[in-house]
Order: structure tokens, then sequence, then C-alpha cells
């Protein structure tokens, strides 16, 4: 191939993902998660690190139960513990795996606030505000900065400050 014409090769599980993805957008929500259920399946426990990740981030949306979103997410930040940047990069148009954390962290974070397990919310929206510095100045870095900020605020009105209520330090005479 001529220089610059090389591009990644398609890949026909994460084409398919997004079609999913394309339908469970569309307002489809049963049908959605019944086709990822049937893609998860092929994909396997062990199968590619970056299919199980997407896969699993996307599924934790279409659910209904709390912690059956928790759960999903959980399986999609453990598939992306397994996954290298030379992996993501055999696909076009994907994050470097370091990016990924924020927005990882921050579902489970907000899966937490749910299921009022605000302890393990906070320290999943530490640990996506950390991981935020390998976010890039763009809109999807922007939007999952605020979203981290947004979520900050809420869970900084529902925790001790030291007399069961959130709020800000208070002054001393």
């Amino acid at each position: 191939m001529a220089k610059g014409q090389e591009q990644a090769a398609p890949d026909a599980v994460m084409t398919r993902i997004g079609q999913v993805v394309m339908l469970h957008h569309a307002g489809d929500r049963e049908e959605a998660r019944h086709r990822y259920l049937q893609l998860w399946a092929e994909i396997g426990e062990d199968g590619d690190p970056l299919h199980r990740c997407t896969l699993a981030h996307y599924m934790a949306d279409a659910q209904d139960d709390p912690a059956d979103e928790l759960s999903w997410d959980l399986r999609a930040l453990t598939a992306a513990e397994e996954l290298t940047d030379d992996r993501l990069a055999e696909h076009e148009g994907t994050l470097a795996v370091r990016a990924l954390y924020p927005s990882l962290h921050l579902n489970l974070a907000a899966d937490y606030v749910k299921l009022d397990r605000n302890g393990a919310a906070r320290t999943h929206v530490r640990r996506a505000r950390d991981a935020a510095e390998a976010l890039g100045d763009d809109s999807y870095g922007d939007g999952v900065r605020a979203a981290i900020a947004r979520l900050e605020l809420r869970l900084g009105e529902d925790g001790p400050d030291g007399d069961g209520r959130w709020g800000p330090p208070r002054q001393r005479p």
C-alpha cells in the first residue's frame, strides 16, 4: 500500500457493536440488550479485551437494574485493564488505554450513587478525576471532565463534614 493509504483493517465485531449502539440510541432498548447479549456470548469471557470492554460499556447503559449496570461496568473496567495501546491502535479512531479510565470510573461512580453506596462512588469519582489528565482538549474530554465535576458536586452534598452533612469546610473563629 502507498504511504498515507494504510488504515486499520475493519473490525467486524466493533462494527456490529456500533450497529447495536445505534439501535439502542434509536430507542429500542430491549432489542439492543438482546443483541448485546448475543454478541457477548460470541465474544466470551476470555475474548478480545477491546471487544469485551466496548460491549460491556454499552451493555451497562442498556440495563434497567442499577446492580446489573454496575456488573457490566465492572466487566468493562476489567477488560480495559487487559488492553494495550498496541491493541487499540489496531482499531481506527480509538483512544489510548489511559484515556478510557476517566469514563469507566465515572460510570462506576454513577452506578454506586444509584445503589446508595456513596463511599464507593467517591472512590471512583476520585479515580476518574485522577485519570482525567489523559483526556484530550476536545469535546469528548470536556464532556467527561464536566460530568466528573457534576458528580463531585452531587457527592459533596451527601457526605459528612464532621457533623453528618456535606458542605464547605466550616471556618473556625
